[in-house]
């Protein structure tokens, strides 16, 4: 049986594989300590899973914190840095493109094809870690995908693939971390009853048993909360303990699963919308060189207020 823990341990083993290239890597003015950001990063999954106890022992939890400390310190004093990137002439790429065409955008679709059929096909079947096929269907899909962009290109190096990833990891630095600390973020303030208090200060507003109102709140409330905090996820949990449990779902009868998902996607509206979205945002705006860092969010910015609005209806209309 296929478990989740060797997905994690996999991309553990990658960080520290391109930690190592960093090392190696001259042209990074920080080379050292980049290494060790992303290869301390890369020993915390498998360590993380002697803390949790899943392969029955357990590790200490306190190295763990340690290391995230120091994740912190490498991150906050701008210790990461990045090299040249080994890669082609820009009259290279070019033909590159022209030969392959439309292919390119075959071991992307693979991704998803792959995790869809795994969650789909093979949950349950004891291939996999019960409840856990679609996240080990999205890794296997990336394995998939390495493997089938390696022969739509006709790459057989292993390590040119690796040497790209490490170069998109070092433009995107830190950032890639955000959601995982902004959903962090969300869970410790559903735990210091932040969603509990916002709820109080919305019920003294709200009018007394206005769907509409109501409805108007969550999704705004998520939409906003997300724009703030950069991430949906974290933004959820404050505001379904305000208003979406407690409002919509209890006291109006609302269908949980209806009005839960379009809250979400409610909340994904703003993550259209806002920098503290780097990863989404500010890291595509580098990669591609635009002049203008906001380009992203001005462009997507009447589609985030057009699904805004959608959901809202949606809500009011199916799921109130």
């Amino acid at each position: 049986m296929i478990r989740v823990e060797w997905l994690y341990w996999l991309v553990g083993l990658v960080f520290v594989v391109m930690a190592v290239q960093m090392a190696k890597d001259r042209t990074n003015p920080k080379r050292w300590t980049s290494a060790a950001f992303w290869g301390l990063l890369g020993l915390t999954f498998p360590y993380g899973t002697g803390v949790t106890g899943t392969e029955g022992f357990t590790l200490p939890a306190e190295p763990l914190g340690v290391a995230v400390l120091a994740l912190i310190v490498l991150a906050g004093f701008n210790f990461i840095g990045k090299g040249v990137p080994v890669t082609t002439t820009e009259e290279e790429r070019t033909a590159s493109a022209a030969r392959l065409g439309n292919k390119l955008f075959v071991p992307a679709l693979t991704i998803p094809l792959v995790a869809i059929v795994c969650a789909s096909l093979l949950d349950g079947s004891g291939l996999f870690e019960t409840g856990k096929a679609t996240l080990i269907g999205l890794g296997v899909g990336c394995v998939v995908a390495l493997v089938v962009g390696m022969l739509v290109t006709g790459e057989r190096r292993l390590s040119v693939p690796l040497t790209s990833g490490r170069s998109m990891l070092e433009s995107m630095g830190a950032a890639l971390l955000l959601p995982q600390l902004l959903s962090v973020l969300g869970s410790i303030f559903a735990l210091a009853g932040v969603g509990t208090q916002v709820g109080k200060l919305v019920n003294d507003v709200l009018p007394d048993g206005s769907k509409y109102a109501a409805v108007l709140a969550y999704c705004l409330g998520m939409f906003l909360f997300t724009v703030i905090m950069g991430n949906a996820f974290a933004a959820f949990p404050v505001m379904t303990a305000a208003i979406g449990w407690p409002v919509l779902i209890q006291q109006m009868h609302g269908n949980e699963v209806a009005v839960l998902a379009i809250g979400m996607l409610a909340g994904f509206s703003g993550t259209l919308c806002t920098p503290m979205a780097a990863n989404f945002n500010i890291v595509p705006a580098s990669l591609l060189e635009l002049k203008d860092q906001y380009g992203p969010i001005k462009a997507q910015l009447p589609t985030a207020l057009a699904l805004l609005g959608c959901n809202i209806v949606f809500m009011a209309i199916f799921a109130v």
